[in-house]
Formats: C-alpha cells, structure tokens, sequence
C-alpha cells in the first residue's frame, strides 16, 4: 500500500519538477550568447526575454527565444499528459505543470531567481490548454502593440484579456469550461503583471521604450 502511494506521489511530482526544470532554461541568454552578446542580462534592458534579445541580437535570435520559450509551455503539457496518479485527476496535474513552467520561467534556479517574464511559456501552455482563447488573446496582443508600439502593455492587456475571455465563457455564455482554467488565467495574469512591474511603472511615467526594429548599428553598440 505505501509503494503504491508513493509511487503515485511520483507521478505527480516528476511532471512538476519537469515542467519547472523545463521552463527555468534560459533560453533568452544561451540565444544571445550564441550570436554574439556575451550576456543579455547586462544589455538593453537586462530581461533574458525575447523583446531585449530582439533589441541587442537581433530578429533572428529574438524568433529563436520566441519559439523555444513558447515550446517550453507546449513542451510542458505534452509531458503532464504522459502521467497520471489516483491522487490527482489529469486536468489538476496539467494545470499544475502549466503554472510550474511559468514560475521556472520567471524564477529560474539556473540563474537565482532572476529570470523572464513569463509571456511565451504562458503562451505556449494555454495554447495546449485553451487554444482557442488563446489566439483571440493573441490578436489582442498584436493590436495593442500595433496600435501603441509597447510589447509591455500588449503582454499585459493578452494576459488580463485571456482572464476575462475566459470568466465571459464560463458565466455569460454558460460554456463548460472548468474552474481550474479560471483559476490558471487569473494565476497567469497576475503572474504577468507582477513580472511586468518595473513596465507599468515605465509606462505610467511616460519612460517605457516603443518597439522598433533596431538598426545593426544599435545592435553593434549593445554587444558586449
């Protein structure tokens, strides 16, 4: 009876602590590193995510961040569904996995702590999850940053968006939908803005950078 039981608190464990693994790689510093900057975090705006990656190294490296980063999610998810445990249904534990890749994202114990902000892993496991709430977030996203060049408040406004998307579904549409996800949004969205602070703080002070496409010799100027 106890091997059982601990063999189902490992199938509950292994997931999580895979997930969070998975999420914490710093992909945003080992991109960077890999064309040329010897570490993003002393550069631009010293986050490891794809928006400064894009500022110093460039698009092409900044497209490598967004799309491992996203994967980290995708990748996540993909692992929560080869477990399963009597201790837990399938839907907690993926849920669970979800908010561990997104806290190793922006707590990453490879780099003490310090690490992104949490966007594209979120991105890349409410993709997985609610795929379809997630794309109408995403659209907000790109029409923020469209319309007021700040990639800070389109992530901050797709994340909060996807919260609502999802409390309009479950209350005003009656669409079955499970609490969990309302809980996972509203975790998500706070998670955003907490790792958004120093953004909001920029933004409310008029000091936040647009986005621009940076020119070479801005990147040549930002390598060190």
């Amino acid at each position: 009876m106890i091997a059982r039981g601990s063999m189902a608190l490992l199938y509950v464990l292994i997931p999580i602590l895979l997930a969070y693994f998975i999420g914490a790689v710093p992909f945003g510093l080992l991109v960077a590193r890999f064309y040329g900057v010897a570490d993003i975090r002393k550069v631009g705006s010293g986050n490891i995510g794809a928006t400064n990656v894009w500022r110093v190294a460039g698009a092409r490296a900044a497209l490598w961040v967004y799309l491992l980063d996203i994967g980290k999610g995708v990748l996540a998810i993909l692992i929560a569904r080869q477990f399963t445990s009597t201790l837990l249904p399938h839907d907690y534990l993926m849920v669970l996995c979800a908010i561990a890749a997104v806290t190793g994202n922006i707590f990453p114990l490879y780099l003490r702590f310090k690490g992104g902000k949490g966007v594209n892993t979120s991105l890349g496991v409410m993709i997985m999850l609610l795929p379809v709430e997630t794309l109408i977030c995403l659209v907000v996203f790109l029409l923020v940053v469209f319309v007021f060049r700040f990639i800070s408040l389109g992530s901050i406004t797709a994340a909060v968006s996807l919260f609502l998307v999802v409390v309009v579904e479950k209350y005003i549409m009656a669409v079955e939908i499970s609490s969990l996800y309302l809980y996972l949004t509203f975790f998500l969205a706070v998670m955003v803005i907490i790792s958004h602070r120093q953004n909001i703080r920029h933004l409310l002070t008029g000091t936040e950078n647009r986005f621009r496409f940076p020119s070479r010799a801005d990147r040549a100027g930002s390598h060190v």
